[in-house]
């Protein structure tokens, strides 16, 4: 065992995401809470926080610390925390440093990706074997798209190769518990912009359930389709974000980000997640990093990505 572990969370893009309309969970014969079931392609991308984490003498502490803003006492990492030494037994304290590079809340799966290499840290830390089993269930405890970041993490563990976890893509269906790994495209070039719009998931989802009402929602393609879609020319991709239009039409920006990046020669552009962040698909390198030079005169946040 090590006394101290540091390890790199990934970002990932959605590429295609259905929102399904609203349905009850049924538990002991009864309805249960409602949720949403989604469809999508998630992908990691070359963006990533690092994080540090250090045992403690006194038990039970699990200390966070972020470099760019306060987290709140209860989040993902503490979440996290608290499932783990509950189904495993560990219970030494834990310091936990945090270098941010994933801006939060913009659809990049961050806080979630965090949550799943601190799961891979405390397993090496406390000498406990993540099996997908315990991985499922640490998932569940923290949120839904950690299933697919852990879910990568035994994928790497079996193959001992960091870098199959930082070049993770899979098939996620469900409440996003469903992960289906697929061969990622080494082909595709990413340029991530930061439009100055923060939307909360809870808001998105409002926004989606008043669209399913209105029967003004955005068409998705069948989702037996999507690997055979995601294997086509980019230019040929009919993927849809179930969040775009209704997020646009809040908040046009994100709707003129997406058409600049268009503009600047993407093949597909959407927006990831529930936003705000958005992305285009370049086939090249050369042509996304001119394409990240020309969006910086008018976007304080752009990046290029592979």
């Amino acid at each position: 065992m090590y006394s101290s572990v540091r390890g790199i969370a990934p970002a990932k893009v959605n590429i295609g995401l259905n929102v399904l309309e609203k349905t009850s969970a049924f538990v002991g014969g009864t309805a249960d809470t409602e949720y949403h079931k989604i469809e999508s392609i998630f992908q990691t991308v070359g963006l990533s926080d690092e994080l540090s984490v250090e045992l403690l003498q006194k038990s039970g502490d699990c200390l966070v610390h972020c470099d760019l803003f306060d987290l709140p006492r209860e989040n993902t990492i503490t979440k996290m925390y608290n499932a783990f030494c509950e189904l495993t037994g560990f219970s030494a304290g834990v310091h936990v440093d945090i270098k941010k590079r994933i801006p939060a809340g913009g659809g990049l799966g961050g806080g979630s990706s965090d949550a799943a290499t601190f799961a891979v840290i405390l397993s090496e830390l406390s000498g406990v074997e993540l099996t997908q089993s315990l991985a499922d269930k640490l998932s569940s405890c923290v949120g839904s798209d950690v299933f697919f970041f852990l879910s990568s993490a035994v994928q790497m563990k079996k193959k001992k190769s960091e870098s199959d976890f930082l070049s993770g893509c899979a098939l996620v269906s469900g409440r996003g518990e469903i992960v289906q790994h697929i061969e990622k495209r080494h082909d595709l070039c990413f340029v991530l912009l930061f439009p100055d719009v923060h939307s909360s998931t809870k808001e998105a989802y409002v926004l989606v359930d008043e669209a399913y009402r209105n029967n003004d929602f955005v068409v998705c393609p069948n989702f037996a389709e999507y690997e055979n879609i995601y294997r086509s020319p980019v230019e040929d991709w009919t993927f849809a974000n179930t969040f775009t239009p209704v997020l646009v039409k809040k908040y046009p920006v994100i709707g003129e980000a997406i058409a600049d990046i268009r503009k600047c020669g993407a093949s597909w552009a959407d927006m990831s997640g529930s936003g705000a962040v958005v992305f285009g698909v370049f086939k090249e390198e050369t042509s996304a990093k001119l394409a990240v030079a020309t969006l910086q005169k008018k976007w304080a946040h752009c990046v290029y990505v592979h």
